[in-house]
């Protein structure tokens, strides 16, 4: 049997084991199936394995696979477009049906990319791109969600402090401190709670998630790898680890302290006339944090992110021309184990007191492949620069010298990162600056610094910009807060985050 005949075989069966366990855990909750979420990980494994060691493939590659951006027209980005818009307007002009059809939607584009492009190019220019992104990015960054949100999950905040603005302003320092180390989605699961917990028994309490959204799902995110996707995708591209701590803590601390400093002002006025309105407060009970053993598998996970990072050659597997390192696979295999260990270890009680489901880490999975995958032609088009069918942008972010216009990345890629999600916003442009990691850390340290703070900073303009603003404005919501609408957030933004950007933007990109 030919070798693609065997893994074409032995795919359907790891699909078919992946699908009959997704069909029965559907009855019942992920607590009541784990001898099928088992089975689960046996698909996934042996997925995997596929994917790695099918050296009948890998050794069928040709010798230059990548499609030459040059030769691509804006025709080509429809499908990614079309995916981007579907994620910022169906969920809010049809939730019910964007909440049960999202992976239709990302196959329907993604097939609207790929069929074309195989019928165009061929299969081994198909295969080369699509593994390539599957295996260098895609892969890796789902990962890296996959363990943070099942970690931090496991974490649970008990207690009910009484939501004064300076207990407030403390537990927001505490979110925006932990974002940057589980991620602005695990420091927004743990620290919700308590927030809406401290704030429930006050008229005014919107407000508090507004800012909860700007702090801590957001720009908390902004200092490691860890902290938000964008810069994750920029480690697995090449930027040192501690690079987004040593270039993005000062405009990080900056729009922070304003943040929470007019976050105090604002909570404290309204903290006044609810205490006219409604005496007799809830009487508080102090914070009891459980499932700390977590707290060792968060900082375990920090370090095999940053090892994998470290100028260790441990060798490379190769994948139809494309090497994958083998520090890299050890990383993930290690991540993996981590949320398996966090499974195993914490009790099932504090990830239900948390209300902890795979909904939001299915729903990332589906969009991001389908992301991952259509963005190719945009970014091979964005490599090309100017010779390329985006010349326009590129120029746009081009001073008249040929030298980046810094100020313009941050405003470009934020405003985009604020309807369009801030993940694919940052790759774009990092490849539209050249994409070679090592020269915008250095000589084009500030264009790297102003398309990271834009796509970081910006996510929380909307609703949309980062994946847990949503999350949270439906835990809220769900918690009895009054959120604003859509364009109503966008007002409060506009009061409160525009001034911070304009300040950052003229002391480090004018």
């Amino acid at each position: 049997m030919y070798p693609l005949q065997v893994h074409v075989k032995m795919s359907r069966k790891a699909v078919s084991i992946i699908a009959s366990n997704k069909k029965n855990c559907a009855r019942s909750s992920f607590f009541g199936c784990r001898d099928r979420y088992v089975s689960l990980i046996r698909g996934i494994t042996l997925f995997a394995i596929l994917l790695l060691i099918d050296t009948g493939i890998a050794n069928a590659a040709p010798s230059n696979s990548a499609v030459n951006g040059a030769d691509l027209s804006l025709l080509w980005v429809i499908p990614f477009a079309g995916l981007l818009l579907s994620i910022a307007i169906l969920p809010l002009i049809n939730s019910s049906f964007w909440h049960h059809h999202y992976g239709k939607v990302a196959g329907f584009w993604t097939l609207a990319f790929l069929a074309p492009f195989l019928a165009s190019y061929g299969y081994s220019i198909a295969i080369y791109e699509f593994l390539h992104t599957l295996l260098l990015e895609y892969i890796p960054f789902i990962i890296l969600i996959f363990a943070l949100y099942t970690i931090a999950g496991g974490i649970f905040v008990q207690g009910n402090l009484r939501g004064s603005p300076a207990t407030n302003t403390a537990l927001l320092l505490v979110g925006w401190f932990l974002a940057s180390f589980i991620g602005t989605t695990g420091a927004s699961m743990v620290m919700i709670r308590p927030v809406l917990r401290a704030n429930d028994e006050r008229i005014h309490n919107a407000h508090v998630i507004v800012f909860f959204i700007f702090i801590v799902s957001n720009v908390g995110g902004a200092l490691t790898p860890l902290g938000d996707p964008p810069l994750f995708l920029g480690f697995l591209n090449g930027v040192e680890f501690f690079w987004p701590l040593k270039f993005m803590f000062a405009p990080t601390v900056i729009v922070t302290a304003i943040l929470l400093v007019t976050f105090y002002a604002v909570d404290s006025y309204f903290y006044r006339a609810d205490t006219r309105t409604k005496p007799d407060p809830t009487p508080g009970s102090p914070l009891r944090i459980f499932g700390l053993v977590n707290a060792p598998l968060l900082l375990l996970l920090a370090g095999a992110v940053l090892l994998s990072g470290a100028d260790i050659n441990l060798g490379s597997v190769t994948v139809f021309g494309i090497e994958v390192k083998t520090l890299s696979i050890l990383r993930d295999v290690t991540l993996l184990l981590l949320a398996g260990a966090s499974l195993a270890l914490t009790q099932t009680s504090y990830r239900e007191s948390n209300q902890f489901n795979w909904e939001p880490v299915i729903e990332v999975a589906k969009i991001f492949l389908a992301i991952f995958i259509t963005i190719i032609p945009a970014i091979a088009i964005l490599k090309a620069g100017q010779d390329g069918s985006m010349g326009g942008l590129v120029k746009l972010v081009t001073g008249s010298d040929g030298a980046p216009n810094n100020f313009m990345y941050f405003w470009i890629v934020g405003g985009l990162s604020s309807f369009l999600d801030n993940a694919p916003t940052y790759l774009i442009f990092f490849n539209a600056a050249g994409g070679d990691a090592q020269t915008l850390m250095g000589p084009l340290a500030q264009t790297l610094l102003a398309i990271s703070a834009g796509a970081v900073f910006m996510g929380a303009n909307t609703y949309i910009g980062n994946a847990p603003n949503f999350m949270v404005k439906s835990i809220a919501q769900q918690g009895g807060v009054k959120m604003p609408s859509f364009f109503g957030f966008m007002g409060w933004s506009a009061l409160f985050l525009l001034p911070c950007f304009i300040l950052v933007s003229f002391l480090f990109f004018n």
